[in-house]
């Protein structure tokens, strides 16, 4: 078996029989460096990542829920899933994604309570202003994660880490204690994600020039950002499957496991390099899904609701100045069989036309489809473009304009009174239907898809 051998920051180490790292063992060996020293890392990103944040958010809203275990639900349904359960939960052994009933079995006593997107966002915007006092965040990563740059002094350990006491200390005392959180500081983002999840659910880790890769090796590939299920899979069968084998594999290597520049970027991460965030496509969707309710789980409600998802997605699609090439309507059945199927268009903001492409495409489906209980329904706008590259319509330039300001009226109206205060008649009967949703990568706004509060009801709010 070939011996593995890690380089760090003053030492190459050696893997020994039990798949230790060995620095004594490893005295005489030549790296071919010529006895050159890499230079000395600095802290450069501290990583803040609020634990079980929606559960922390009731636990601070409501007194009574404090030190009790907590289930956060879409809905009120044995049926569905958790989408956060609380530090208590994970304690006992529960984790998100459990079924309601099967929560139940697991932790008894544990509280369900039904997701408050809006309480949720609205705690967001306060901590991001609340770490904004103390560091600069450079990137929001999520609802419950950003990451702040260290730069100058502050990349200095003893003050990056009186920073992040503060830090944690403020959050504590304006925020409300439940509101935990755990702290990462690192040469790069990538390490500083690494490092904030090392001790949860309150902690403080620095991973420093002379920790890497030491600091690492307890950890499996799974365990690092940008790694995800099939990537380890991928990785496994090309026989990396410890932390040791990924940092040890060349930037070669890492290039062509991951078929591009990213294998590449990744290598340089997590030895150390500082690169900017990974780009995560942002933008290149726009869609909405939604499980249906037993008495929607039929051909005319499940229509109905495709309709009110799109118009929500047209919304968003105008409100980012964005316009549409393609259109994807998709539906999974009740007996576990699927059916979808797009259309390209001509690049469009227009709720009409995208309406007419909807009805298109639902009119295609076989008729083995169109005979089965439709159980979640689902549209997505694709092959997105910018308005500023947006080419009018030349043979109905009147028409997009005039539409423009359809919508843009209809838009208003929604936002000064509430959505669904104006809708197209296709989504009749299902405009409660949609609700607003916390994505991890997106942070819906509340002042567009249901109501904006600073408008004050007016359509021309005062300044």
């Amino acid at each position: 078996m070939p011996v593995l051998w890690l380089r760090t920051r003053g030492a190459w180490l050696r893997e020994d029989a039990a798949g230790a790292f060995d620095a004594a063992a490893s005295a005489g060996f030549d790296s071919g460096g010529g006895g050159r020293t890499l230079a000395a890392m600095p802290l450069r990103a501290l990583t803040i990542d609020f634990n079980s944040y929606f559960a922390s958010v009731e636990q601070q809203e409501r007194p009574e829920l404090r030190g009790k275990p907590v289930g956060i639900v879409p809905v009120m349904a044995e049926t569905t899933g958790c989408i956060a359960v609380s530090i208590e939960a994970k304690q006992l052994g529960l984790t998100r994604n459990a079924r309601v009933a099967e929560a139940r079995r697991l932790v008894p006593g544990i509280v369900i309570v039904e997701a408050r997107p809006e309480l949720y966002i609205s705690y967001h915007r306060r901590l991001v202003e609340l770490v904004e006092s103390c560091l600069h965040v450079e990137k929001v990563q999520s609802i419950d994660e950003m990451t702040c740059a260290l730069s100058g002094r502050w990349a200095e350990r003893e003050r990056a880490v009186a920073a992040a006491r503060q830090m944690k200390a403020k959050i504590a005392r304006e925020a409300g204690p439940c509101l935990r959180c755990s702290v990462g500081l690192a040469p790069n983002w990538l390490l500083a994600k690494v490092a904030s999840d090392m001790e949860k659910p309150d902690g403080l880790v620095v991973l420093e020039d002379a920790d890497i890769p030491a600091g690492l090796l307890g950890l499996k590939p799974g365990d690092i950002a940008g790694i995800g299920e099939n990537m380890e899979r991928r990785l496994a069968e090309h026989g990396i499957t410890t932390m040791a084998q990924l940092y040890a594999a060349t930037k070669a290597e890492l290039r062509g496991l991951w078929r591009g520049v990213r294998g590449e970027q990744m290598w340089r991460l997590l030895h150390g390099e500082d690169l900017p965030f990974f780009e995560q496509q942002e933008g290149q969707t726009i869609g909405h899904g939604q499980v249906l309710p037993p008495e929607k789980r039929n051909d005319t409600a499940a229509r109905a609701v495709l309709h009110r998802l799109l118009q929500k997605a047209t919304l968003r699609l105008r409100d980012a100045s964005q316009y549409a090439g393609a259109i994807h309507v998709s539906v999974r059945h009740a007996d576990g069989t699927r059916w979808g199927e797009g259309l390209e268009l001509g690049e469009t903001q227009d709720t009409l036309v995208l309406t007419a492409a909807l009805n298109q495409l639902w009119a295609r489906r076989p008729t083995g489809a169109a005979a089965r209980r439709p159980l979640h329904v689902g549209v997505m706008l694709l092959r997105l473009l910018g308005a500023d590259a947006h080419t009018p319509d030349l043979f109905a330039p009147e028409r997009e304009r005039t539409r423009g300001r359809l919508f843009s009226a209809m838009d208003t109206l929604n936002r000064t009174f509430g959505k669904n205060s104006v809708y197209f008649g296709g989504a009749h009967g299902a405009t409660d239907y949609a609700p607003m949703r916390i994505a991890f990568t997106r942070i819906p706004r509340p002042e567009l898809e249901e109501i904006d509060a600073s408008r004050g009801r007016r359509l021309r709010p005062t300044k």
